[in-house]
């Protein structure tokens, strides 16, 4: 049997933040000390770290601890991340009912795309994906959808900075091209993706409405047997149509 890590003074920090965190008025240390049975002196050191953080707050007249900023933008920004999840997943899930591709969300992050939820196909034969998978931003449909957000200008000094990969033989890495490529997603909506990043693979993505500072995708992918050239402009039209719902129910 594998033995866990353990980190004493991680979970002791965490101890310390959750004992501010249930008092209306906050700790001093000797409070602090007394509910976890801590010495004062392995409490000063990790409340000044913490301070440093903006975890704690220390008020000088008092010296009393309390709950940071910090700590209140993480919780902000894990609460939107599941807001989000939870606003789109009852769609996603229609939507893979209606195509029977795996249907996924993520959110740009700088130069990746992170996978934050997936309604997988039913099918015996399908594309997934484990949720927190970061993929190349230029990668793809998904890729494209993202790029198509940002100005001309933009697009172009990011694709100059960042040479596109060849991931197969369809794989789109003239920037002249993905350029154009781009004011064609722009026109249509949505972006498409034959067997460009994964040989045999389609899909196609839509950028949803920036989303508390984030900017999220939905997209569906598929083996190119199951996304066809008669099935895929029903899978457009079924993408787009979620998109849209999901924007509406997130506005």
């Amino acid at each position: 049997m594998t033995k866990r890590y353990q980190a004493p003074i991680v979970k002791k920090a965490f101890d310390i933040l959750f004992a501010i965190s249930r008092s209306r008025n906050g700790l001093r240390i000797s409070d602090i000390a007394s509910d976890l049975d801590i010495s004062k002196s392995t409490i000063h050191g990790i409340t000044a770290a913490l301070e440093e953080q903006g975890a704690v707050i220390r008020d000088p007249s008092s010296k009393r601890y309390t709950i940071g900023l910090t700590l209140m933008e993480l919780g902000k920004a894990a609460y939107e991340r599941v807001d989000i999840i939870q606003t789109a997943r009852p769609i996603m899930e229609q939507l893979m009912e209606q195509c029977n591709e795996s249907v996924f969300l993520g959110i740009r992050n700088q130069d990746h795309v992170t996978v934050i939820d997936i309604v997988e196909s039913r099918k015996d034969f399908k594309i997934s994906s484990p949720i927190g998978t970061a993929l190349p931003l230029l990668a793809g449909a998904v890729g494209k959808a993202f790029l198509s957000c940002m100005p001309g200008a933009e697009a172009a000094g990011y694709l100059n900075d960042h040479p596109i990969r060849r991931f197969t033989d369809r794989t789109l890495t003239d920037p002249t091209a993905y350029l154009a490529e781009l004011d064609t997603v722009r026109s249509n909506g949505y972006a498409l993706d034959d067997e460009e990043y994964l040989v045999g693979v389609r899909a196609v993505a839509v950028c949803l409405s920036p989303f508390s500072g984030r900017l999220p995708a939905l997209w569906v992918v598929g083996f190119k047997a199951g996304m066809s050239d008669d099935q895929m402009p029903h899978i457009i039209d079924q993408t787009l149509d979620a998109a849209r719902r999901i924007n509406q129910a997130l506005s």
